[in-house]
């Protein structure tokens, strides 16, 4: 039984497929595509490569989305520059979707309960963060020669992480969502968020 696809078939493929994309967005949507998945600084030699476009055209548009605030530049070693995605962006883009999603009641309910999760965390082990957490227990590890030193439920510690990255794009969602509720008039104070005893992980859908 042979194979029925041929060297460089999907070579093909792909380069098909690359030439449609290129056929129906323009230069600027392209080099924006591509750097929407980049948080590593990229040259824009090498973003023009995936962009379909020439280094001069993709340098242009990144710098055009670094003044958007979409892009963040670094210098290299040798003292070109490099782009990525903007941390801010990424922010900005998971509150927007977290607001078409849930009602800013529930959001405040859900920060409210995530501020008590991260709180039984740090009771619990009695630090503030699950950084500083990871640095005591291998300070403990090290200095435990019978090595009896507690190990720290992974599980835990993804939910404490989870909780806390969660709570920041919640926290930015509020805050768009009071900036516009100032923006229209609304002369109601901003959402506080109550206690709630529940430990809980954000699902936003």
């Amino acid at each position: 039984m042979t194979d029925s696809a041929a060297p460089g078939t999907f070579d093909d493929v792909n380069e098909a497929v690359g030439e449609e994309w290129e056929a129906e967005t323009t230069p600027y949507e392209r080099v924006r595509e591509v750097i929407s998945r980049e948080y590593t600084p990229r040259s824009a030699e090498t973003v023009a490569a995936d962009a379909r476009t020439s280094p001069k055209t993709a340098r242009k548009h990144l710098m055009a989305l670094a003044e958007e605030g979409f892009v963040a530049t670094s210098t290299g070693d040798h003292g070109g520059t490099y782009y990525r995605r903007s941390p801010e962006s990424i922010v900005m883009e998971q509150a927007t979707d977290i607001l078409s999603h849930v009602s800013v009641d529930e959001l405040v309910n859900r920060i409210s309960a995530m501020r008590e999760t991260i709180s039984e965390f740090q009771m619990e082990y009695d630090v503030e963060s699950p950084e500083e957490l990871m640095v005591e227990h291998t300070n403990q590890t090290l200095s435990d020669a019978s090595d009896n030193a507690d190990g720290i439920d992974p599980d835990a510690l993804q939910e404490w992480q989870t909780t806390r990255r969660n709570l920041a794009f919640a926290n930015a969602a509020l805050s768009i969502a009071n900036a516009e509720r100032f923006g229209g008039g609304d002369s109601s104070g901003p959402a506080e968020a109550t206690a709630s005893p529940s430990r809980t992980t954000v699902t936003w859908r």
